[in-house]
């Protein structure tokens, strides 16, 4: 379902780069992925894709994608975060009227951020070339991480076959939103890993290759498409994924 309108609980309905050049940022995801920005002020830029708002760019000292997951109520998820054995970094807050936000950490110490959308739902268009697709959590201890995020997100386990490998999916409801699996790289940072939707991974790394990126993983053949990891000019994790499995 590429247009969106609204987020059942627990869906990632957003994504945003923080970063140490956001100029530089516009320049290389503009260039990657067809993206023109519109700037809300000098803290927050809006990407568009087609018209549609994909994800957002913001100065900071760290360079990271976050992944928001969708929730009626922050102050209550907030609350089950801390309950739950994580951490609440920031907020609960007020964004202007687009919405109500808390960023926070799991009981391993993986970065997230909760939505609880007013005017902004999060992304308008999404599993189309050039825009998100999907989150993978990277973690070292997956029984506490799938204990927390069921009791403050409402997420499930749901293991799935593969081409005969096993794979642990998260579910919100009867969806598919995520997966989770141990780093498979020796020094790997735990965090969620933000996936973008191509139409050819191999072209799409070369691109990114020759607007400065790196290739951390990759590319390698799935089940359900091509994928790679890869790394910005600036330093920012993000993958690729020429999806083709089964729509939901």
């Amino acid at each position: 379902m590429p247009q969106r309108t609204a987020y059942s609980q627990g869906t990632p309905n957003w994504v945003d780069l923080r970063t140490t050049d956001p100029a530089a940022a516009k320049s290389f995801y503009g260039g990657l992925f067809g993206w023109e920005f519109t700037d809300l002020d000098e803290h927050y830029s809006m990407a568009l894709k087609d018209g549609a708002v994909v994800a957002a760019i913001a100065p900071d000292d760290a360079v990271k994608w976050t992944t928001y997951f969708a929730v009626p109520d922050a102050d209550a998820a907030a609350a089950t975060i801390e309950a739950a054995g994580g951490k609440v970094l920031t907020g609960p807050l007020d964004v202007a009227d687009a919405g109500r936000t808390a960023f926070a950490e799991d009981p391993n110490g993986v970065t997230f951020a909760v939505w609880q959308a007013k005017s902004h739902i999060g992304a308008s268009l999404v599993n189309e070339p050039g825009t998100f697709i999907w989150s993978e959590l990277m973690t070292e201890g997956i029984d506490a991480a799938l204990a927390f995020y069921e009791e403050v997100l409402g997420l499930t386990k749901n293991v799935v076959d593969l081409g005969g490998s096993p794979f642990v999916g998260l579910n919100a409801g009867e969806t598919m939103i995520g997966g989770v699996h141990a780093p498979t790289v020796e020094g790997a940072v735990s965090r969620w890993i933000v996936y973008f939707s191509v139409a050819d991974v191999d072209a799409t790394v070369a691109q990114a290759k020759e607007l400065g990126a790196t290739t951390v993983h990759g590319p390698v053949d799935t089940p359900v498409g091509p994928l790679a990891a890869l790394r910005d000019p600036q330093g920012g994790s993000f993958s690729v994924w020429a999806y083709n499995g089964p729509v939901s």
